[in-house]
């Protein structure tokens, strides 16, 4: 990804959870909200924000509903905070990459060294090297 949308991409991040935290008075964005990545398109006309919300799934689904709710408010106020040519449309989508990781760490904990030894190191095969063929000069 070129490094200008990589930085658009950190700022947003930023000023859309400064916006959250601190502009957004729905009573469904409540609790732990964050905004873990987002995917600018390449025109910065569009952008999709991941949102981590900590609590059970009808929490988690409030707030993303609530945040949806004030997608259009976020834009406008990005308008004025960020110097950009287009705001971009944004899209909210729930990110479960950090339930999901927690969930293998407690799978991995459950496991005892005897079991993780029986379960995984037995049934892996040795790693084969795969060489691309050598080509000299233009052909």
């Amino acid at each position: 990804m070129p490094r200008r949308i990589d930085r658009v991409n950190e700022l947003l991040r930023s000023e859309i959870s400064h916006l959250i935290a601190r502009q957004i008075k729905d009573p469904r964005v409540a609790g732990v909200i964050s905004i873990t990545e987002i995917i600018a398109s390449s025109d910065l006309r569009s952008a999709r924000v991941y949102v981590s919300v900590m609590g059970n799934e009808d929490d988690r689904q409030a707030a993303l509903e609530g945040i949806r709710s004030a997608a259009s408010f976020l834009r406008r106020e990005l308008r004025d905070r960020v110097n950009l040519r287009h705001t971009p449309h944004l899209t909210f989508q729930l990110d479960d990459s950090i339930e999901e990781g927690n969930r293998v760490l407690q799978l991995m904990d459950g496991l005892s060294p005897e079991q993780f030894a029986t379960e995984y190191l037995e049934r892996t095969e040795p790693r084969r090297r795969i060489r691309a063929p050598r080509t000299y000069g233009s052909q």
